[in-house]
């Protein structure tokens, strides 16, 4: 049974609508306009205990709502959700003890006092015993490289380092599935890698089920095999990440460096030309011929550096956003 199953999942909100102005006030006493607004519209998925999957889409996709849902913070208009082997919104003490929600926006931490205070309160809270949370902490120090920070004042740390708390505090119970809501936004490249590495040896530690949204395509790319992608509130694509890039973009970038001139006539044949100066020019190429055409042009043409590239990912997964798919069926 997969520890995370949702099924047609639905989360709808009315809208107070006001025209603008006095007037506007006036009318909106006497006859009032709503609009409603499907933040998820009948979403469908499955997750497997262990997995590590990334929830990708837009703002306002549905994607927090989605997440807030599987915490118990919401409880949906329709269709079901089942996190192992609870209902979420039904709050039980059992589920509470067993996952963590991590919002990138949003802390925990007492903001005046140390960190180690808001640890010591979630072991109250989650009942932890003195030596269980005296290991989980060491554990907790030797993956973040907390020993330097927790005994400050949370408003007197850097956004990184109290991401890291936050990371530690929502983790001392160490819960078996991991909401993380953009985990990273905001950090330097260097804290961001900490914070990946972090999620990586969690999950490989303690076999932690996790779903992952972020806008940063690197947390992606290096923690999540899977991906499920969503867009007003409906699933576009359930599947492989590697999978996904091939069908979106069936093409290698190669970047060429010639040792004189080449025309543009001279590429013909080769790939598409995406740029070309004479001294450089950038192809895409089809993946199952690129290791042919690489060898055809370095024995045809006078090549000083030739390089292999993957097509950015932030760029195919704006291609999944905007529609720009070969195939209407996304769901694998």
């Amino acid at each position: 049974m997969p520890q995370i199953d949702v099924d047609a999942l639905s989360k709808h909100y009315r809208v107070h609508e006001k025209e603008p102005g006095l007037a506007g006030s006036l009318r909106s006493f006497v006859s009032r306009k709503y609009k409603l607004v499907k933040a998820v519209d009948g979403i469908s998925f499955a997750i497997n205990a262990g997995e590590m999957v990334g929830f990708l889409g837009p703002n306002g996709a549905g994607k927090t709502t989605t997440l807030k849902i599987l915490g118990g913070l919401l409880y949906p208009t329709a269709g079901s959700a089942r996190v192992l082997g609870f209902t979420p919104h039904n709050r039980e003490s059992g589920y509470l003890r067993q996952f963590t929600l991590v919002m990138g926006q949003k802390q925990q931490l007492l903001w005046d006092l140390p960190a180690l205070e808001t640890f010591l309160v979630n072991k109250a809270i989650y009942e932890i015993s003195t030596a269980n949370f005296d290991a989980r902490l060491k554990e907790l120090d030797a993956l973040l490289d907390l020993a330097p920070v927790i005994k400050k004042q949370v408003r007197k740390l850097s956004l990184g380092e109290r991401m890291k708390c936050e990371l530690a505090a929502a983790l001392l119970h160490q819960p078996k599935v991991l909401f993380l809501d953009e985990p990273t936004i905001g950090l330097d490249v260097t804290m961001q890698a900490h914070i990946r590495d972090f999620v990586s040896a969690y999950n490989k530690q303690h076999g932690a089920t996790v779903i992952l949204t972020s806008h940063y395509m690197a947390d992606v790319t290096a923690l999540c095999e899977r991906i499920i992608v969503i867009d007003s509130g409906h699933v576009l694509y359930d599947g492989n990440f590697r999978a996904l890039i091939e069908r979106v973009a069936p093409y290698k970038i190669i970047k060429l460096q010639f040792a004189g001139q080449v025309t543009a006539a001279q590429l013909v044949g080769f790939g598409t030309v995406a740029a070309s100066d004479g001294v450089t020019a950038v192809l895409h190429v089809p993946r199952i011929d690129a290791t042919n055409v690489a060898a055809r042009l370095l024995t045809q043409l006078q090549v000083n550096d030739i390089t292999f590239e993957e097509p950015p990912v932030e760029d195919i997964i704006r291609e999944v956003f905007a529609g720009n798919m070969p195939s209407l069926s996304l769901k694998l």
